[in-house]
């Protein structure tokens, strides 16, 4: 319990929970026994407002993506006539109204991580008609708030907010570097540099995420432009690098970063979903250690939270302890193999 005042009680969960308007709740010391069964608290939770249910899409199916001025949201599943066929398709909310003058008939479209694509086939004013041409045989659960990924697309949005910028006046005083995300041009890394220039923060380090197309095609030029001010250092996001370049090109794509990053002298975050089975579950894949070994290319490995967060930390530190004679960045030791001198040395 965080807070008790007269307009009610602030509390939070350790772990996942599910309540309902007029739900009862009670609370009850810490140090309280079994037979202690009075609470302290007593209450009920109050009105909710309406979950969203989650829209199921399936290959061929039609999805209309509508601007804030149209009729459909929150999102909608599709309706059926009486046949059971869809008679108007389902419609998700876009709030980025630049989304609707940029984007163009036969530009794909991804949603939620690239679980579900599809094939823009109609632009009509604030609404893309989209066809799903990638989900799983047994269709998709599309949920609210998840991403969108243009990767065919020119989109024209200011790289800061406002919200940005009143994040950069905390940063300035109180952090030693700062992240650009979505940094697709030079002039993205100038304008940071302004902004912090103005706010005297001009030694903080910047960290450039490279996770659009964008971004890893102007790679080099955003590399010279960062080193005019350092430090600086590259974070490849390799989850939204995948959807936007596909997964197919992912270990090709990390390892042209890499190598940049190497020539230009300019440390590297390896960042998405490390060990992310052991964080979250307590037991990691053999392709996440595999992959875990493999980061210990980079300067930085960042890990997700979860509730095993510190065994993952510890599991990263003894894989790249043992990898750290077998290579130097990008390249092999060529270090005496272990095997060769026995079980003992070995282990």
């Amino acid at each position: 319990m965080l807070a008790i005042d007269a307009a009610g009680t602030l509390t939070e969960s350790r772990s996942t929970v599910y309540v309902e308007s007029g739900a009862e709740l009670s609370c009850r010391p810490a140090d309280a026994t079994a037979h202690d069964t009075d609470p302290i608290v007593i209450g009920r939770i109050g009105a909710l407002p309406p979950s969203e249910p989650a829209i199921m899409l399936r290959r061929g199916d039609l999805l209309w993506v509508t601007g804030a001025e149209r009729p459909g949201r929150p999102g909608r599943p599709a309706n059926r006539d009486t046949d059971g066929q869809r008679s108007v398709p389902a419609s998700i909310p876009c709030t980025l109204p630049e989304v609707f003058t940029s984007v163009e008939v036969g530009q794909r479209i991804l949603f939620d991580d690239g679980k579900l694509g599809g094939v823009v086939e109609r632009v009509s004013g604030e609404l893309l008609e989209v066809r799903i041409t990638q989900a799983r045989a047994r269709g998709e659960r599309l949920r609210a708030d998840k991403g969108i990924n243009l990767p065919d697309s020119k989109l024209e949005l200011a790289l800061l907010s406002d919200a940005d910028l009143a994040h950069l006046d905390f940063a300035v005083t109180h952090a030693d570097m700062v992240g650009l995300s979505f940094v697709r041009t030079p002039d993205d890394v100038f304008e940071l540099e302004r902004e912090l220039a103005r706010r005297g923060g001009s030694a903080l380090g910047i960290v450039l995420k490279i996770e659009t197309r964008a971004a890893f095609e102007r790679l080099p030029a955003l590399l010279l432009t960062a080193l005019r001010s350092p430090p600086v250092g590259v974070m490849v996001a390799r989850g939204d690098l995948g959807v936007e370049l596909g997964f197919e090109r992912l270990a090709e794509v990390q390892e042209q970063v890499l190598w940049l990053c190497e020539a230009a002298h300019v440390p590297v975050i390896w960042a998405t979903q490390v060990l992310e089975s052991l964080a979250k579950k307590g037991r990691p894949s053999r392709a996440e250690v595999t992959d875990a070994a493999m980061s210990g290319r980079a300067e930085c490995v960042m890990l997700n939270k979860g509730p095993h967060v510190l065994e993952a930390v510890r599991f990263l530190d003894d894989v790249m302890g043992r990898m750290q004679a077998h290579q130097s960045k990008k390249r092999s030791t060529l270090r005496r193999l272990s095997v060769s001198a026995g079980v003992e040395e070995a282990t």
